[in-house]
């Protein structure tokens, strides 16, 4: 297995990768391009461990960087909760030993993509299936309640999708949820805020623009299209592009 790639570890600080996923599984009707196939997702961490890189939880990748450690970690984090994760996504990171982190919307147990006029319709987990998954060792995390576009919630909206799902995900697992997941990676400084405020101690988006910090991390898409070359590619660029996370080792 060939060593990570930490050569330029010494000269300035790392940046840590971490993966957003969506849906894995069926993907013939896919205008949104937020799935990729079982067999695509196995290649894609077959990369990672070639690499001596694993995947792992966001909670478990942020707790290695806190102690100076974790270099050869990266996140996997699985958007919206789709009921997929179980039968597409699981059996794969097991084979490859790794964990991951799924933002699920507790307010929608049992529903569907609703917030995707295009479709094609996807249902997502149950209250018992996300139970499943975190007795499997994944992480759970809130991706608000219904999936809201946080910068564009009134106060009450913003609390009752922040606050209140990390409440209904402490009521479904027994376990207060440390993750946030900022739906369509939408954030501003009144959102990060409120995220915070709500107790979690990190929160996910996709270009956090000029904020910075542990609740505004950095995500990198990867999606069906992205074969070895293009892996290697991406995760050259985020390390270059991205800024170093304040607070993060």
């Amino acid at each position: 297995m060939a060593a990570p790639d930490n050569s330029d570890n010494n000269r300035r600080p790392s940046v840590p990768w971490v993966a957003m996923y969506h849906s894995v599984g069926d993907r013939s009707e896919d205008p949104y391009r937020i799935t990729v196939t079982p067999e695509r997702l196995e290649k894609q961490l077959t990369w990672l461990r070639r690499r001596g890189l694993r995947g792992v939880s966001v909670a478990e990748l942020l707790a290695a960087r806190a102690r100076g450690e974790g270099r050869d970690l990266v996140g996997l984090t699985f958007d919206d909760g789709y009921a997929d994760f179980l039968t597409g996504a699981l059996p794969v990171l097991r084979r490859q030993g790794c964990t991951a982190t799924l933002f699920v919307l507790p307010g929608r147990l049992g529903g569907d993509n609703a917030w995707d006029p295009l479709g094609p319709r996807k249902p997502l987990l149950t209250a018992e299936g996300i139970r499943r998954a975190a007795d499997e060792g994944v992480e759970i995390g809130s991706h608000g309640l219904t999936h809201v576009d946080l910068t564009k919630a009134d106060d009450l909206t913003l609390k009752t999708e922040t606050a209140e799902s990390r409440a209904a995900l402490a009521a479904l697992l027994g376990t207060e949820a440390d993750g946030f997941c900022y739906p369509y990676g939408a954030i501003d400084r009144r959102a990060m805020d409120a995220v915070r405020d709500a107790g979690y101690s990190y929160g996910c988006a996709i270009d956090p623009g000029p904020l910075n910090g542990l609740h505004a991390l950095p995500r990198l898409h990867i999606g069906q299209d992205d074969n070895t070359v293009r892996m290697h590619l991406k995760y050259r660029l985020h390390r270059l592009r991205r800024r170093p996370v304040e607070g993060l080792r």
